[in-house]
């Protein structure tokens, strides 16, 4: 007599993961910002003059030189920020995947939804919890999301922050780490979904630990957005861009970039002497 085994029911499938939805934000995807023969004025002071860069898409491009050549200036200007300065003036064009950002029908919110920035020091909102720094920016872009808490761990995780703090989402972001609250600013950056992140010397004033972190970031970032940095570390450079643009002033004379090309001969065979002398450490 033969007996028939019941195998057990295969389990029901997991259902897919919900897609993230964001509306009213910026289109998907990286994209190329190029600068056209931008110059830059506070009052009579002119600090940049007919400046040219094209940062591609999906890469990391640093900004380096000496202080007071006009590297942050220059990325303040690729997201609309240097006119928040009242006396503050501009020419030249700026380039997102081609659409010039200072048109008059494109209001300055619209292009700093995507065009994030990150700046020198971290800049959490002190009074709220890490939850609320990392989706205050939807509120303020004017963006829904229809699934906010994966919102939130993809942004954490994207920054390099979600197995530090998925325990203790409601405490106040003040209370991290230096390292850890720049890296919640990058998550808050990340959560509106930029096309471009600009990154004003994020680790100046971190230890090393933290600083690889962010490093670590960037390098995963730019699968999905494209990275510009200022940066006066010249082995950060080394290790983290793809390209680079030297920036140099002479005296009472306004910031210039002497040249641009990939990292690597940046590094090893520059074209001008100047760079070469800028990034081994002899001037600077």
């Amino acid at each position: 007599m033969s007996t028939t085994t019941e195998l057990p029911a295969a389990p029901d499938p997991a259902p897919p993961p919900r897609q993230i939805v964001l509306t009213g934000g910026a289109p998907a995807g990286a994209a190329a910002v190029t600068a056209r023969a931008v110059s830059a004025w506070f009052g009579d002071h002119k600090v940049l003059d007919r400046v040219s860069l094209h940062m591609p898409a999906n890469e990391v491009t640093a900004l380096i030189g000496p202080s007071g050549c006009g590297k942050s200036t220059f990325l303040r200007i690729l997201n609309r920020m240097h006119e928040l300065v009242p006396s503050a003036a501009l020419a030249g064009e700026v380039l997102l995947d081609d659409q010039d950002i200072y048109r008059a029908e494109v209001r300055p919110a619209q292009a700093r939804v995507r065009i994030g920035m990150v700046f020198q020091r971290p800049n959490p909102f002190p009074a709220m919890t890490i939850r609320d720094n990392v989706l205050a920016g939807l509120k303020l872009a004017g963006i829904t999301c229809n699934d906010r808490p994966s919102l939130l761990e993809e942004s954490l995780t994207r920054a390099g922050l979600w197995n530090e703090v998925r325990g203790r989402l409601g405490t106040l972001g003040g209370a991290l780490s230096g390292g850890q609250q720049q890296r919640l600013c990058i998550a808050r950056a990340l959560a509106i979904r930029p096309q471009v992140l600009l990154m004003d010397e994020p680790c100046s004033a971190l230890d090393p630990t933290s600083t690889n972190r962010i490093e670590e970031t960037i390098h995963e970032l730019k699968k999905d957005v494209t990275v510009v940095i200022v940066t006066h570390n010249m082995q950060q450079a080394h290790r983290v861009s793809d390209s680079c643009a030297f920036f140099l002033a002479g005296e009472n004379e306004p910031g210039r970039i002497v040249e641009a090309d990939q990292t690597e001969k940046m590094f090893s065979d520059p074209a001008d002497p100047r760079t070469l002398d800028y990034v081994s450490g002899r001037f600077g």
